[in-house]
């Protein structure tokens, strides 16, 4: 989904997972897949306080 937040003209895209489940994977145990959403919480935190002036992709 990240050629659509471009497309969209998103300035800070997270990059998720996969399409149905963007913010965690159901096929780890459940001890992996709470480190993978914490992952991609403080990805997202880390744009919100970053200045960018195009779009930028952050990485979990």
């Amino acid at each position: 989904m990240v050629g659509m937040a471009k497309q969209v003209g998103a300035k800070r895209i997270i990059k998720g997972i996969r399409i149905p489940h963007p913010c965690g994977n159901p096929n780890l145990p459940e001890e992996a897949d709470r480190a993978l959403r914490r992952r991609i919480v403080s990805a997202a935190l880390k744009a919100l306080q970053t200045n960018v002036a195009a779009p930028t992709i952050f990485e979990p």
